[in-house]
């Protein structure tokens, strides 16, 4: 290694360790299993870098050769797999898509036992084995984050950006690691798609654990502004037409959710109005971690929540996804009098729930039918409601035949209330 590319790859190193310090700190300040993640992550790229870049040996001559090769040989496979889990986790895969979820999940344990059976291979076709099992494992990591984005997951798209500059880096880093590395000049288009790369994921990694992290607070609403915390009315409308166009093509299954909170009167009898806008608050914040940070909630109007669910594993799961829900936000919350006092309120709620299935439909009939179901789940006992697809009757979401049977249409929930109130709040 030359003194310039011995620069270039210090360079590199230095931008990402810069990356996983940043992280380092926002572990120290605000310990979760998501900011130790993108530590680790940010760490395991570092070493794959200094492993095969030539930067180990260089700094270190004296290390043993043989073990070194067996470093290069199954930091490449072993990080991509990693990756694999981490990325499941990020795309909330395990929620959304069936596919995602299992190639990952089998991509993060395949690949490392791949990358041990390439010690098994001639000396020289070890090194050229774990570049093809890194770059597999890079490229379906790629694919799947590009099919995340074309179900409506936007920052899927900057990590599928980051993962593009991925590819050019681990193969640069084999073929140095293998004495083709080509000069100086293509060294350092390998070292900034290495940096860049790894910058870019990480900041899509860091948005998301932000956002998750927010939706797991439930504070005052000195912390919560119900208005600019919450998709408005007209906005939830546009995305729910935009999942509509988007699942024209993608042809995937979805739910729509609605949350009707019922007497609010007494609840500010109680509380006053601070209490129950902290209330709403906390019964966002709830929902939104129930259906993930990648689906949208919010506020239709005073004391209903829409929530979109765009692709689900099958309708069978929407009886755990209202179950889980009704449950959640039938906790008891901690919120604030008008003199400062905390007491405990319980919400009085129905969850409804409408199956997108891969019929197109009017989205303002979609939202009624969700809130019809949401006032008909007030007198069950679940406090979840569903459209039987064999009886196309409301009834609670436990008794609901959620199996193969696709047919049944949310339009054609009975109006539990006058036509004159859809109109109303239309």
């Amino acid at each position: 290694m030359s003194v310039a590319e011995l620069v270039i790859w210090s360079m590199a190193l230095g931008a990402i360790a810069s990356a996983g310090l940043f992280r380092l700190a926002g572990l120290l300040l605000r310990p979760s299993s998501a900011q130790l993640s993108g530590t680790v992550y940010h760490l395991v790229i570092f070493l794959f870098v200094l492993i095969l870049s030539g930067v180990l040996t260089a700094a270190w001559p004296g290390l043993d050769p043989e073990g070194v090769r067996v470093l290069q040989v199954l930091s490449g496979p072993l990080s991509a797999g990693l990756s694999s889990f981490w990325i499941r986790g990020w795309l909330s895969a395990s929620q959304r898509d069936r596919l995602m979820s299992s190639l990952l999940q089998v991509n993060a344990v395949l690949l490392p036992l791949l990358g041990l059976a390439c010690l098994a291979l001639p000396r020289g076709q070890q090194l050229p084995g774990a570049a093809a099992i890194s770059l597999f494992g890079a490229c379906l990591a790629l694919w799947l984050t590009v099919r995340a984005w074309l179900m409506g997951d936007r920052l899927a798209l900057a990590m599928a950006g980051g993962r593009m500059l991925v590819l050019p880096a681990i193969g640069g880093l084999y073929a140095i690691a293998m004495g083709e590395g080509g000069g100086t000049g293509l060294n350092a288009l390998i070292a900034a798609c290495s940096a860049v790369g790894n910058g870019l994921i990480g900041f899509v990694l860091w948005r998301r654990d932000n956002h998750e992290s927010r939706a797991r607070e439930e504070g005052s609403p000195s912390q919560f502004d119900p208005v600019t915390k919450l998709h408005s009315g007209i906005s939830l409308v546009r995305k729910l037409i935009k999942a509509q166009r988007r699942r024209r093509r993608t042809r995937r299954d979805g739910a729509v959710i609605a949350v009707l909170v019922f007497d609010i009167d007494r609840v500010a009898a109680q509380v006053g109005t601070t209490g129950v806008n902290e209330l709403f608050i906390c019964l966002a914040s709830r929902l939104q971690r129930e259906v993930g940070v990648v689906n949208p909630v919010g506020r239709y109007y005073d004391r209903c929540f829409i929530s979109l669910v765009e692709t689900i594993h099958s309708p069978a799961w929407l009886r755990t996804l209202g179950l889980r829900t009704a449950s959640s936000l039938r906790r008891p919350i901690e919120v604030a009098t008008g003199d400062g006092q905390r007491v405990q309120v319980k919400a009085d709620i129905g969850v409804g729930l409408v199956h997108l299935t891969r019929d197109n439909a009017n989205v303002e009939d979609l939202l009624h039918d969700a809130q019809r179901m949401a006032e008909a789940a007030r007198g069950m006992r679940s406090r979840a409601a569903i459209l039987d697809p064999g009886t196309n009757e409301v009834v609670p979401v436990e008794h609901a035949n959620l199996g193969p049977r696709r047919h049944g249409h949310p339009g054609h929930v009975p109006h539990a209330v006058p036509q004159v109130q859809r109109a109303a709040r239309s």
